[in-house]
């Protein structure tokens, strides 16, 4: 073989930076802040003579309340914004009406500017009709307080009035007065204020019962953690928090916000919990930096956490390590397929926190990581800061969750139906930003399932994301964004449909209500989905407006062949309307409960059980009234509560698919299992995806099968598939069936192998030194022609 001289390519000029895209991270300009009302909310800024405001209606027809005051009672909103004069609005009195944790909040505002609730007239921007993304700019020609509200007030279901937030973004004229940036903020009042210069670290002391916060004031900068009790450390019992025991006894690398909470010592003593989260990746397997990893790096002497920590520590008898175990927050830590630990920049963000509760006495000590030699803090060690608080603060146990990944971060929050259902469990699991009972006491996973099977059952399902469709171009909208033919419903029907990108992979799965000629309500499982109809309405200039209303509607399920007689008892239709008994499959209705005074519902024979079934929509503050009128009925007939686990059972024999497990954006719906969803020869009109889910039906490459497991062990998503060497597919999602007496599974696998009873291998440990057989049979396994949810 001739050899072949590289020959070098002369670069002329200095070296390009390496390009670095964060599209999750929100840049703003120097001296400029940003700040979010929420729909039925406000927020509080003080303002100085030349900061400019820009106003933003997010999602559209949001009316947007502006007031000015002068801190004594006066308002001065047409002396602050000389664009306008002080107009008479009921806005602020709606939110104050609402009975919403943002009435509180503007009630606390108004009292602060001593301003009385009936008295505040406000400036009002935008209405019903802006559309989406719309602006107003403001400048403050002297200074003052600004109240901004959102205002909405109890959504009707019909008028599809929900409220949704309004974006501030404060431009100061003169930025040095404004607050500094990277500043943390203190959830409450602190009993300690405590900052951690970057490359240091420190002590403190806390009470059993009180909180500590650790924030990332930059972000991207890792923290090591590490307490002891102190009763055992008067005794001489030097026991810290240690890594090994909490893992092994929670079953989790690190303790999350819920039940899995408390950190442990090695008496197994736990000694904090977490209470709330904001960014969810840290570690617990390494020990905080020490001398040995720089001078293994070729940089002895470097400053490192456990000479930190083994200096200020030292004061409470603590005897010097090596090596500190030790919690690192906000640290990046992953293991891969061969055990090799490797770790890249942290996904905190500048504010991110966690919120702890000390179950004992403690001294603690916490770090700011001075490691510069790699990713660990970005390349760049910045301050850490911690604060503590009062036991007598009521800080809920809560998970971050943001809807895009630019948004603003969202705590875990409890459903209106949170209530009803704790008092019968406390085994509750974070899911798309709300906490939802993953099972119940007494009865567990199997008797919730036979009750749906038999009798019927109640979950929660608020979590599903609720989208108001409306205005003239709301059909045209729909119809091009949906697989289905949306043109086809009627008002008071449903349809289930796919939505796709322009390659054809999947966005969500969802269903579509039609209220009226120009009215619609789309429920999925995902924020993007709705943030898609919004951009392609503005995208393609549309007269439709997309706005949110999962917190104004709130839904469970009655699902199980005793659903209907429950149901009719409890919902009372308008004579006009179709009755809650002659509902067919994907028909809707509005009602009330008990009579026509009752509070009002929505109600639609759909459900995810593969069981008869409905969905039961209504305001937050009537789901207490709506599920007591349910479960007194229902005892009658076997109601029984049902959580995630056995709602898993259900709809995987109903073939029933779950984002993340059966599609996600590389997925199409043939592949998915739901081509049904896509008419291609009836739809006439052109849709998002079209061309590639025609090309892709015309040489399709994987397929959604049922497989029949011939073992009893448990396998999982992701579990791969073989036909000998071959991989050629891999497991979705699997249970062992309570009815069918047998191991189930959904699985993705090759169409060349995907014919009916087709045998094959379910690879286990690392997919060759075990195989579970296993064969592919009717699916769904559970009534594959849907005659129970029919009946």
């Amino acid at each position: 073989m001739q050899s072949m001289n590289a020959q070098a390519v002369f670069q002329s000029g200095p070296p390009a930076p390496s390009r670095i895209l964060r599209p999750g991270v929100r840049a703003l300009a120097a001296g400029v802040e940003r700040y979010v009302a929420a729909g039925n909310g406000s927020i509080f800024l003080t303002v100085q003579a030349g900061d400019k405001l820009t106003l933003t209606d997010m999602e559209g027809g949001q009316p947007c309340d502006l007031m000015a005051a002068d801190g004594n009672g006066g308002l001065i909103t047409a002396e602050v914004f000389h664009e306008a004069e002080d107009t008479a609005s009921d806005g602020i009195a709606r939110i104050l009406g609402s009975g919403t944790p943002g009435a509180r909040r503007t009630r606390a505002l108004l009292e602060r500017l001593k301003i009385k609730p009936e008295s505040a007239r406000a400036l009002r921007l935008f209405g019903s009709r802006s559309p989406a993304f719309a602006k107003a700019e403001l400048t403050a020609r002297i200074g003052g307080y600004l109240l901004i509200a959102a205002p909405g007030g109890i959504m009707d279901f019909t008028a599809q009035d929900t409220a949704t937030p309004i974006e501030v973004l404060l431009e100061r004229h003169s930025p040095a007065a404004a607050a500094p940036m990277n500043q943390a903020v203190p959830l409450a009042d602190p009993l300690a204020d405590i900052h951690i210069d970057a490359r240091t670290a420190l002590t403190y002391t806390v009470k059993a019962g009180e909180y500590i916060q650790i924030v990332d004031v930059a972000g991207r900068q890792c923290s090591d953690f590490q307490a002891f009790s102190r009763s055992k450390l008067d005794k001489g019992r030097h026991l810290p928090l240690d890594a090994t025991i909490t893992r092994s006894l929670l079953g989790l690398t690190t303790p999350i916000p819920g039940l899995p909470a408390k950190a442990f010592d090695m008496d197994m003593d736990p000694l904090v919990e977490v209470i709330q989260d904001t960014c969810g990746r840290h570690d617990a397997f390494l020990t905080a930096c020490n001398a040995r990893y720089y001078e293994d790096m070729g940089y002895p002497g470097h400053v490192n956490c456990t000479d930190n920590f083994n200096e200020v520590l030292a004061a409470y008898g603590i005897a010097p390590r090596k090596g500190w175990e030790a919690i690192n927050y906000f640290y990046n830590t992953m293991i891969d397929d061969q055990n090799q630990i490797y770790f890249d920049e942290p996904w905190s963000r500048a504010g991110d926190y966690v919120l702890l509760r000390a179950l004992t006495d403690l001294v603690c000590v916490s770090s700011a990581c001075p490691c510069d030699i790699d990713a660990a803090n970005g390349w760049n060690p910045t301050d850490i800061h911690v604060f503590t608080y009062a036991g007598k603060e009521l800080f809920p146990k809560a998970i971050a969750f943001r809807k895009t990944p630019d948004a603003d971060v969202e705590m875990t929050k409890e459903t209106a139906f949170h209530n009803s259902f704790s008092a019968m469990t406390r085994n509750f699991t974070e899911y798309n930003g709300y906490w939802l009972p993953n099972r119940f006491n007494n009865d567990g996973p199997i008797a919730e399932y036979w009750a749906c099977r038999e009798h019927a059952a109640v979950m929660d399902l608020s979590a599903l994301r609720k989208f108001e469709v409306t205005g003239p171009d709301a059909e045209a909208l729909l119809q091009y964004c949906m697989t289905r033919d949306i043109r086809r419903l009627s008002p008071g029907q449903v349809v289930y449909t796919a939505m796709c990108y322009e390659h054809g992979g999947m966005i969500d799965d969802g269903t579509v209500y039609r209220l009226a000629q120009d009215n619609f309500r789309w429920i999925g499982g995902a924020d993007t989905s709705g943030i898609w109809l919004r951009e392609q309405a503005e995208k393609l200039g549309l007269e439709a407006w997309v706005r949110s209303s999962t917190d104004q509607m709130h839904n469970i399920a009655v699902q199980g062949p005793k659903s209907r007689d429950i149901l009719k008892q409890v919902i009372w239709s308008p004579p006009d309307r179709a009755g809650l008994g002659e509902l067919d499959w994907f028909r809707f209705a509005s009602g009330r409960i008990g009579d026509y005074a009752g509070p009002s519902v929505v109600v639609s024979r759909t459900g995810y059980s593969g069981e008869l079934g409905y969905e039961v929509f209504c305001h937050p503050k009537d789901a207490e009234a709506v599920f007591d009128a349910i479960w007194d009925v229902g005892g009658e007939f076997g109601l029984k509560p049902l959580g995630l686990e056995a709602l898993d059972m259900l709809r995987i024999e109903a073939g029933l698919i779950f984002a993340g497990y059966e599609f996600c954006d590389q997925t199409d719906p043939f592949e998915a299992g739901i081509g049904f969803t896509v008419p291609l020869k009836s739809k006439n009109e052109d849709f998002i995806g079209r061309d590639a889910l025609i090309e892709r039906k015309a040489h399709p490459r994987r397929k959604l099968v049922g497989l029949e497991i011939e073992s009893q062990e448990a396998v999982g998503n992701g579990d791969t598939l073989h036909m000998g060497r071959a991989t050629i597919g891999e497991v979705t999602s699997s249970v062992r069936s309570p009815i069918l007496k047998a191991n189930i599974a959904m699985a993705r696998v090759d169409v060349t192998h995907a014919a009916m009873d087709t045998r094959l291998e379910i690879g286990k440990l690392d997919g060759q030194a075990k195989r579970i057989p296993a064969r592919i049979v009717r699916f769904p396994h559970y009534d594959p022609d849907k005659k129970r949810p029919r009946s």
